[in-house]
């Protein structure tokens, strides 16, 4: 079976991954807060642990993998939309649920095995507080209960950190209810204008709701068990959250070993600088989908950089992966004359792309070899020898976009390159004849001011002895061409 390598954050190394089960590979990845829509940042862990599954699913076999990616569905912020607005925080919630969802998809980005939401896990959460509090590792203090850090020797080991220099650098007011300023809560009491759930810990039947981290930690247990395959999220939660989540999950189950593989892929910007608000900068997967950045775009630029590298998100690298894109869809056309799907075998990919991907899900490298692969296919374009090498080239390039998680998005973007070409051929057939009686009479007058307007519209227009051949760009604009009319 392949050899994947994976570089483990808790051991700062690139390791040989060996599953616990091969039969049931298991990987948590931390999900959103549901509160508003997804921005750029939020959508590059979906897109980097995406490809992550769909290559272990390919390795291992689509029934032979377990991804779980969480819902935070109760939080401060969620309350605080809720009051700005007057709006139900579950209207809030399964709206925005959904509007995820569907960004996602639009990047390709398969559903995960299991989507769990927190208030489906209170009752888990509550019983998981219960065993810490019994086993020294927690402790009620004024209707909140909070985790004793420094009961659990490891803490900060994932990090990097240690207690004393986490306490040294903080900046923080400590409530005056904890032991240690380092000390996270678990469970906080709420008010009756704010969601909650009774449990032991405080007056009006403990009514209170958990704090963020424990979430993680109970769901995953309940749906992976106590020792599971890989971890996964974004840099920026390496301190403090996957920290506290090891240090509850150690404790209330120490014979477990909770995540053997930590993954964490690094973080975005736009155009150099860090995507902000008030630089101006700052885009949802929504906003851009609605300027006509197709999904596939965005996954394309999230590919082309390595995922534990600073990804950049330029206006340059769009126009490229327009390009680029528009090159693997026509090299898509032609392998579908085969009539062979995506093979679920690995060993169907790409030489390069086996190499590339099993070197810590290198999509960089992958891209490049799948290129490769896509320039042959084209070059094989016009013989009709079917079967053999041919046919394999064919079917290494469908299997290459699978595991990519392009191959729909680019069904979807060759068909929209054949309504636009549909849009241009009557045009085209109008401009040759136009053209033809041009050269006879030595007037192009016209044939240039068409010309302009195509351009303008975004057309490329390459005349010649035998006519006139039009074909859009990635900036094409249809009512543009009404001027043509």
């Amino acid at each position: 079976m392949t050899k994947i390598k994976l570089y483990n954050t808790r051991t700062r190394s690139k390791e040989q991954f060996t599953p616990l089960d091969p039969d049931n590979v298991r990987m948590y990845v931390c999900g959103p807060t549901v509160y508003d829509r997804a921005h750029l940042g939020n959508a590059r862990p979906v897109v980097v642990f995406d490809t992550l599954f769909r290559l272990l699913r390919h390795v291992h076999g689509p029934d032979h993998v377990t991804y779980v990616r969480n819902f935070t569905d109760v939080d401060d912020k969620i309350n605080a939309r809720a009051a700005e607005s007057g709006r139900a925080i579950g209207d809030i919630t399964a709206e925005t649920t959904q509007w995820f969802l569907d960004d996602m998809g639009a990047l390709g980005a398969l559903q995960p095995t299991h989507m769990p939401r927190a208030t489906e896990y209170i009752a888990q959460m509550v019983a998981m507080i219960g065993d810490l509090i019994a086993k020294g590792h927690a402790y009620e203090a004024e209707g909140h209960v909070l985790f004793r850090v420094r009961s659990y020797g490891d803490y900060g080991k994932l990090s990097g950190r240690s207690v004393d220099d986490m306490i040294a650098g903080a900046r923080v007011e400590v409530a005056p209810y904890k032991e240690d300023p380092m000390d996270f809560v678990l469970w906080k009491p709420s008010s009756d204008d704010l969601p909650g759930w009774d449990s032991p810990w405080g007056p009006n039947n403990g009514r209170g709701r958990p704090g963020w981290h424990i979430e993680c930690s109970a769901m995953s247990y309940e749906l992976l068990g106590g020792t599971f395959d890989i971890h996964g999220g974004g840099n920026d939660l390496q301190f403090p959250h996957h920290e506290n989540e090891i240090a509850q999950s150690r404790c209330v189950h120490p014979e477990a070993e909770f995540a053997r593989v930590w993954m964490h892929n690094e973080m975005l910007q736009v155009e150099g600088k860090k995507m902000s608000k008030s630089l101006g900068n700052f885009f949802t997967v929504h906003d851009l989908l609605g300027q006509g950045v197709p999904g596939e775009v965005m996954r394309f630029v999230f590919l082309s950089t390595h995922y534990r590298k600073p990804m950049d998100w330029t206006e340059k690298k769009r126009q490229e992966a327009e390009i680029r894109l528009d090159k693997l869809a026509l090299a898509l056309k032609s392998a579908q004359r085969f009539g062979r799907p995506p093979s679920s075998d690995f060993e169907d990919l790409p030489e390069g792309m086996k190499i590339t991907l099993a070197n810590d899900i290198d999509t960089h490298g992958a891209i490049q070899a799948l290129e490769n692969t896509a320039q042959i296919t084209l070059g094989i374009a016009s013989r009709v020898v079917i079967g053999g090498d041919h046919e394999q080239q064919a079917v290494s390039l469908l299997t290459g976009l699978s595991v990519l998680g392009l191959y729909d998005l680019l069904l979807k973007r060759q068909a929209n390159m054949e309504r636009r070409q549909d849009l241009l051929d009557p045009i085209a057939s109008d401009m040759t004849i136009r053209y033809n009686l041009a050269r006879q009479t030595k007037d192009f007058s016209k044939i240039d001011e068409m010309k302009a307007a195509l351009q303008e519209a975004g057309v490329e227009v390459k005349m010649g002895k035998n006519g006139i051949d039009l074909a859009p760009k990635p900036e094409f604009d249809p009512a543009k061409l009404e001027t043509l009319q």
